[in-house]
């Protein structure tokens, strides 16, 4: 008879992604590993789905190695948002009860996997209208564009955004927290999504691969830039004189153009997790004031697709993996 993996390592197995080298998509595998054990403060979650964000290729890739100098220990497995149902509650952890459904971050990934630890105060109790694949789909992005349009941008009625990938995990988000916040948003994407964009209550939209950008100089108090990358003086010209410029991944902006043109350009900034306000999220989707749009949902044996899509920039809304196919 064969030997079974408990026999064999004396713990119970799950399926989980890992990737032992940086590299491209395909370097992420599926394969069976030890069940982690909740320890103090923590309960373990069996994840139903997991959110696919930017960050989660920027470290496989290596990209962010390079650029921010993050070391990983490898392998290792990605992911940070989840969705799922308590599993078993570690040393002094109160709050939930095995069966509690419930969503939020981990602290250090691992979330593309059948279980993950998580601390008890970095989750929220998931509404029952409130689907897995929805729930997963939240926290990183919500709070990112969240942090951006109230934190950062000073949102408020009379102002205007300029909110660039309005239709990305972030940007979807940032655009209604803009709309809830009273603002006027222009919205920046592409010619398939402008319509997604005008959906989600943009005053205007810009189609980046035909419209003329020096039509949106100076049109914005505040521009979210959600892309980044190497072109982005555009972005800067289209912010007002004492206005501001927020990036939410890396890009590169000219210093000397911004100083000239009377822009700040702030630094990137970490949104904290906040178990209340992730609830309050959650009740803002349920209520229908808030909308997320689920673009793709895949097996978690897909996630080396899901990193390409997620690669691409072409997503509409968010990525997520489920582990129940």
């Amino acid at each position: 008879m064969d030997k079974t993996w408990t026999d064999m390592y004396g713990m119970s197995p799950m399926n989980a992604v890992r990737f032992h080298a940086y590299g491209p998509p395909d370097t992420l595998r599926l394969e069976q590993v030890a069940r982690p054990v909740a320890g103090p403060g923590e309960v373990l979650v069996r994840v139903h789905a997991a959110g696919v964000n930017p960050g989660d290729w920027q470290m496989r890739s290596g990209w962010a190695s390079e650029k921010f100098g993050l070391a990983l220990t490898l392998p290792f497995t990605p992911g940070y948002d989840l969705a799922g149902v308590v599993e078993a509650a570690g040393r002094g952890a109160e709050r939930y009860r095995a069966g509690d459904r419930v969503y939020g971050m981990t602290a250090t990934a691992g979330a593309y996997a059948e279980y993950a630890t998580v601390l008890e105060s970095r989750l929220a109790p998931l509404p029952g209208a409130l689907d897995d694949e929805q729930a997963a789909g939240l926290p990183m992005s919500a709070f990112t564009a969240w942090t951006a349009v109230h934190e950062q941008a000073l949102l408020a009625p009379g102002r205007t955004a300029l909110i660039n990938g309005a239709s990305g995990g972030v940007g979807h988000f940032a655009v209604q927290f803009a709309k809830l916040a009273g603002a006027r948003v222009i919205a920046v994407t592409s010619d398939r999504n402008c319509a997604f964009a005008e959906s989600l209550g943009a005053d205007s939209v810009f189609d980046y691969t035909a419209d003329d950008w020096r039509e949106l100089e100076g049109a914005a108090d505040a521009v979210i830039d959600t892309v980044g990358g190497e072109r982005t003086d555009d972005l800067v010209r289209a912010v007002r004189k004492d206005g501001t410029l927020v990036p939410i991944g890396w890009g590169r902006y000219s210093p000397e153009l911004a100083e000239n043109v009377g822009v700040r350009v702030q630094a990137l900034r970490m949104a904290p997790f906040d178990a209340d306000r992730l609830k309050w999220i959650g009740e803002l989707i349920v209520t229908g004031d808030l909308r997320i749009e689920i673009g793709a949902s895949m097996p978690l044996a897909e996630a080396a697709s899901a990193h390409a899509l997620s690669e691409s920039r072409r997503a509409r809304g968010k990525i997520v993996l489920r582990t129940d196919a």
